[in-house]
């Protein structure tokens, strides 16, 4: 199975990769730009989000993106991934350091990490909204726990939209298959890498980025003093910048 995805544009490859309360749709304030600045986009919907529809079976989410890659003809490509998307994106630099010619992580997750008592309550909140069938309740549950403080009505929205459709699209499942978590050593990494926290975020996600920079061979670390989990949403066109910048240091284009 071939994730869904869009794919446009020439020159290097970069690959956006969303976060677990959204889909391939949280790229859309980046996509433009990206295009515009002459490299070869592509984003994604991991199994159960967007288009792409849940797991038959025991799948490789990080497997699943080397397969779309490979499906494309793209042979190395810079990854961006944001919480969720971001975990996924060190395990395919780790694991596959050939394919990935630059990382940057927005609050990213990382195989291993144990969760602090904070994320482990908002765990409990969540599933025990979904067992007592307030799906409402469990979507705006996440909608303002993930979005930080500059996040606007239209991040919001979004947010909203794409949290709903993961629900239904998952709960509507008769079976539930879990996905790989290979050891991934960051040590392995060979791209160099942005690991970007924010100050409105969990501690989990704060501490991840501050150790990938230690861990990560060429590895820079950015705390944003201004921002929640999905920064890229709250100030797109910050955001927008920033990954245009480390691009353009990484991987530049001919333009």
């Amino acid at each position: 199975m071939t994730l869904s995805h869009d794919v446009a544009g020439d020159g290097p490859a970069v690959v956006l990769l969303h976060s677990a309360v959204c889909d391939r749709r949280m790229w859309e304030p980046q996509w433009s730009a990206l295009l515009a600045a002459g490299y070869r986009v592509v984003r994604c919907d991991f199994r159960g989000f967007g288009g792409t529809p849940v797991p038959d079976g025991p799948y490789s989410p990080h497997g699943d993106v080397a397969a779309l890659l490979d499906t494309l003809g793209i042979e190395r490509a810079a990854l961006i991934g944001a919480s969720y998307g971001g975990r996924i994106a060190l395990r395919l630099a780790a694991l596959h350091p050939d394919r990935v010619s630059a990382l940057a992580l927005l609050c990213a997750g990382r195989d291993g990490h144990q969760p602090t008592a904070e994320l482990e309550a908002l765990d409990e909140r969540e599933n025990a909204l979904v067992e007592a069938g307030d799906i409402a309740a469990a979507v705006e549950l996440n909608v303002d726990t993930w979005l930080g403080p500059e996040a606007d009505e239209d991040a919001r929205a979004l947010v909203r939209t794409m949290q709903r459709h993961a629900f239904d699209v998952q709960l509507a499942a008769e079976q539930e298959f879990a996905s790989d978590r290979p050891e991934v050593d960051p040590t392995a990494v060979r791209a160099r890498c942005l690991a970007v926290a924010s100050a409105h975020d969990f501690a989990d996600f704060r501490t991840i980025a501050a150790e990938l920079a230690d861990l990560v061979p060429d590895a820079r670390h950015l705390e944003l003093p201004w921002a929640g989990h999905l920064p890229s949403l709250e100030r797109p066109a910050e955001i927008t910048d920033l990954l245009l910048a480390f691009l353009d240091e990484t991987v530049p284009t001919a333009k």
